[in-house]
């Protein structure tokens, strides 16, 4: 019997295995944060229920962007610029009222005087983490980002800022002349060489697992899109010093980080960039990943609401939660839910119209 090429790969990577972190996704508007002329909201933090109120943290700025190379050193760039993390609560999911600023940028000359933007959230040992991209005026093509954390002994706050950005840009690329081009390298940089993203911390194996996404230094486009991808770094304390994984990057793939605790290891959700988007995956040790279902999409940014670490359902880490949509121009949150109908379906064998 001979075999074709798609045949050989799919029995080669598995593509048969069974059905059960497989899903589709519903998304709903929700009240309160939603859609709203001339106001930034995107990049929702995981949700956490702190007694009857479930908490949700996002980036927000108001007003129209223009990009770098306007002449105008300070103009807004883009819809993360000028950013404040703002927080939220609602006693259902669905209608949120916002309460203010949990964490604003920085005085002039501090390392987050421009900007604040996609928070994540983690309750720890009666403490509330924030981890979140920073940047320095000016902010410019080349411009270096980095991971910054608060803490609080409440979830309404205040937070405290922590001295010095917990995880830089390595840095090892060497830009091409003088141009403000994030493009032109003589040596390109590692995947992280340029900017560290979208923070999501984790407890785990008694110790703590910042994930982030990274950006190179010489940045290029490739058959699956561009070439970002995820990479963690790793602490014994909550605070840090954190130390890169000598597995880095840790996926081929990835943008905005999205992670929960499964069955004793880490499973993620991978929606945009690169040939593995659009997958869920499974890590025992939270470093190795291999991919479990391939989806038709998702939801963007989405921050789960943390329930806890199931030991039977994969998915349970992705229940609902909220998500932003940036289609309308003006970025905002909406709220999705998981949706295992067609699986249910073939899984029981049961007929449907």
């Amino acid at each position: 019997m001979k075999l074709s090429s798609a045949t050989k790969r799919a029995m080669e990577r598995n593509y048969y295995q069974s059905c059960e972190w497989f899903c589709d996704f519903n998304e709903s508007d929700v009240e309160g944060i939603g859609y709203e002329e001339g106001v930034h909201r995107r990049d929702p933090s995981s949700v956490l229920k702190v007694g009857g109120l479930y908490y949700v943290w996002y980036t927000k700025s108001t007003g129209k962007h223009v990009g770098f190379h306007s002449g105008d050193d300070n103009a807004k760039v883009f819809p993360w610029d000028y950013c404040d993390i703002w927080y939220a609560v609602s006693e259902d999911g669905y209608r949120w009222e916002e309460k203010g600023i949990a964490v604003q940028r920085g005085e002039t000359g501090a390392y987050d005087d421009r900007s604040v933007f996609t928070p994540e959230a983690l309750e720890y040992e009666g403490k509330y983490y924030l981890v979140y991209q920073v940047v320095k005026s000016p902010y410019k093509c080349r411009s270096f980002e980095y991971i910054a954390m608060a803490v609080s002994d409440s979830p309404d706050g205040p937070f405290v800022k922590s001295k010095e950005p917990i995880l830089a840009p390595t840095m090892d690329g060497v830009w091409k002349g003088e141009e403000d081009n994030r493009f032109l390298v003589e040596k390109k940089g590692g995947f992280d060489s340029h900017k560290v993203h979208d923070p999501l911390l984790i407890p785990f194996q008694g110790k703590f697992y910042l994930y982030y996404k990274g950006e190179p230094m010489g940045e290029q486009l490739y058959m699956g899109g561009r070439e970002t991808k995820w990479g963690v770094a790793i602490a014994e304390k909550i605070e840090g010093p954190y130390t890169r994984s000598e597995y880095n990057p840790i996926t081929n793939s990835g943008h905005e980080t999205c992670l929960w605790k499964y069955a004793g290891g880490i499973a993620a959700f991978l929606r945009t960039d690169g040939v593995e988007k659009n997958t869920i995956q499974f890590a025992e040790d939270g470093i190795n990943f291999e991919i479990k279902s391939v989806i038709k999409g998702g939801p963007e940014a989405s921050g789960p609401f943390r329930a806890g670490e199931s030991q039977d359902n994969p998915l349970e880490g992705m229940r609902w939660g909220l998500c932003h949509d940036v289609t309308k121009g003006y970025g905002y949150i909406r709220r999705f839910d998981i949706n295992e109908w067609q699986k249910e379906v073939y899984m029981t064998k049961t007929m449907y119209e």
